[in-house]
């Protein structure tokens, strides 16, 4: 698959998105569509094959499911694993896990351009410090929703852009060269990958006692049952609103 320059620009668009602040958008790109299971999917949406771009942005977002942004620290990007993984993978016909592989050094990446970001951003907002001491709104609003905006775009978009555009044959020539057992150790690395964010999502649940039993039931309920994962998901959240109406009425 060849991705072409207009793919590569609302691709590069879609990881500005993932890093957008401004008062419009807040939460809907930091917070949802930075997931890889959206902008995978959107990723997907774009170069034209939305089911593999969802099943390959789900599979690397589970290597980020216990990661948890603390104030403005980003221990790794998911936006842009999620994006560039899935679009190299598309590209390059790989498989779900080898695009984990590729998402992972991209996700340190994402954090030097973040840290870039916030660096930058003091200085527009000492700017806008300098205009709200004489109460000057409108200059406040223009530094916050232009230079910084302007600036956020480029240093997000335009890296992106080049690496699906120019990283596509790169990659595929990498997969060509590296096909046999050096591709199948690289793939199963990537298997093993979201046992890691599996296991972070565990350290996070068991903080009280007894939520880890919960899981642990639900595994081998989806595991031995026959049950779909929807149906188990409906029990499980009845099981939970009757199980916290109780609990609660007890601390009560």
């Amino acid at each position: 698959m060849h991705i072409s320059i207009i793919q590569a620009i609302l691709l590069g668009s879609l990881y500005y998105l993932t890093n957008n602040g401004t008062p419009l958008l807040t939460g809907l790109g930091s917070v949802s569509i930075r997931q890889p299971i959206v902008c995978g999917t959107i990723t997907g949406l774009i170069l034209g094959d939305v089911v593999q771009g969802l099943i390959i942005g789900a599979t690397i977002n589970t290597l980020y499911l216990g990661f948890v942004n603390a104030g403005g620290t980003l221990p790794a990007d998911a936006g842009i694993g999620g994006i560039v993984g899935t679009a190299l993978a598309l590209s390059s016909g790989s498989s779900a896990e080898a695009a984990i592989a590729i998402a992972v050094p991209l996700g340190i990446m994402g954090t030097m351009i973040w840290t870039l970001r916030q660096t930058v951003d003091i200085y527009f907002v000492h700017q806008m410090d300098k205009y709200a001491e004489v109460g000057d709104t409108k200059k406040m609003g223009f530094w916050q929703l232009w230079p910084a905006q302007i600036f956020a775009y480029c240093v997000t978009a335009i890296p992106v852009a080049l690496l699906v555009y120019l990283g596509a044959p790169v990659v595929q020539g990498a997969i060509t060269m590296l096909s046999g057992t050096p591709l199948h150790i690289l793939s199963a690395i990537g298997g093993l990958l979201p046992a890691i964010g599996i296991a972070m999502l565990l350290k996070m649940l068991n903080t009280r006692s007894g939520i880890l039993l919960f899981f642990v039931m639900g595994f081998f309920l989806y595991t031995y049952s026959g049950l779909s994962m929807l149906v188990i998901a409906i029990f499980a959240g009845i099981f939970a609103w009757v199980y916290s109406d109780l609990k609660f009425k007890e601390e009560e």
